[in-house]
């Protein structure tokens, strides 16, 4: 919107070009996000509070988790407001990448503000049913893949790389919709799981949303994409906008959730963030670096399918509980322990799936 503006300045004063450039407009969406997030985090947490809009805590579950019932939930509100106001301010609203990642990052947000709604005003604690949640999550991150799909400009947009690997390169034709689907919902989902400790998804979610902004940016620009040697994706370097909003949202917000939380993101919040990386890696092309960067999540996400695998096949379980965080919590990890060395691991993938930008 303000790129906009600057363009019709930029007649009256030649420093509005400076508009112009993505660094400094990714810069702007990074502040713009963390000062709303901080800005309007207190206020949005009172009034949560002042609703009675709490979390509920499983009582199979630690028992240091206990004393966090009736801690202010549906936070991730605050992420996506943050980071819609943050794009619709800084990025090219001519993109075509930028409304589809935005259109997405809000709509799986609402599919998660329905199944907190319901579990936190109704009293419902299996909130939105699996099936109406699946099929919701289904139409959405199709009909991104979809459009992904037919609004394709060069073979480039939908071909399958593989990292560290220079040439080893697959047109995917229609199943790039298949995979589009899968990494979106799947990612979406696996964030949703690993949301469980105060600060543990919030944190790798804006390590990886940085990094895939990196992707965005090089893939974008044709000089830098032809040396790496990466699929150049016209347009999307205008990503490393939304990336950023994300980075500082998902900061600011983290400025309240860190432990002991004032508030949690709730589904509204994780659900979106997930779909939001899932798209982005999907536009740039990084879906197997996804899964790299985002290791925290897929042990997550492994940890449950094993769980519920082997109690239904054995009668018993692999872990003390699942997802995984809560293992090590059971094994008598204190809370904030197990949340730095997640973000530890998550650190090193990022730079290991940074490095396939170069090692290949």
């Amino acid at each position: 919107m303000l790129l906009w503006l600057s363009e019709y300045l930029l007649q009256f004063y030649s420093g509005f070009n400076v508009f112009q450039y993505l660094s400094f407009r990714a810069v702007l969406g990074v502040l713009t996000a963390l000062f709303i997030s901080l800005l309007i985090g207190p206020t949005l947490i009172e009034r949560l509070a002042h609703h009675q809009i709490g979390q509920a805590v499983r009582n199979d579950g630690p028992q240091s988790h206990l004393s966090k019932a009736g801690t202010p939930t549906m936070g991730g509100a605050l992420i996506i407001l943050a980071i819609a106001v943050s794009t619709l301010l800084w990025a090219d609203l001519d993109n075509r990448f930028v409304w589809v990642v935005l259109s997405v990052t809000v709509l799986f947000g609402a599919i998660g503000w329905v199944d907190d709604y319901r579990k936190v005003i109704h009293k419902n604690p299996k909130g939105l049913p699996a099936r109406y949640k699946y099929f919701c999550q289904s139409v959405f991150g199709l009909g991104a893949a979809f459009w992904l799909f037919y609004t394709a400009q060069t073979p480039a947009e939908t071909q399958l790389i593989v990292p560290f690997f220079k040439s080893l390169v697959f047109d995917m034709g229609w199943l790039f919709i298949i995979l589009a689907y899968f990494v979106i919902v799947g990612t979406s989902n696996a964030v949703n799981l690993t949301d469980g400790l105060d600060g543990l998804a919030i944190m790798p979610t804006v390590m990886v949303g940085g990094a895939l902004g990196i992707f965005a940016y090089v893939s974008g620009h044709y000089n830098f994409s032809a040396y790496l040697h990466i699929p150049h994706i016209l347009g999307a370097g205008e990503l490393i906008v939304f990336c950023g909003a994300i980075v500082g949202a998902g900061l600011g917000f983290l400025w309240f959730n860190t432990y002991p939380a004032q508030v949690f993101m709730g589904d509204v919040g994780a659900l979106a963030l997930g779909a939001a990386l899932g798209t982005l890696a999907v536009i740039v092309r990084q879906e197997l670096v996804l899964v790299i960067m985002g290791g925290v999540f897929v042990m997550e996400t492994v940890s449950v399918m094993l769980q519920v695998a082997s109690y239904k096949l054995t009668g018993r379980r692999i872990f003390r509980m699942a997802p995984l965080h809560h293992h090590y919590e059971l094994k008598g990890w204190p809370e904030p322990r197990v949340i730095v060395r997640f973000w530890i691991i998550t650190v090193v993938l990022v730079l290991i799936g940074l490095a396939t930008l170069k090692i290949r």
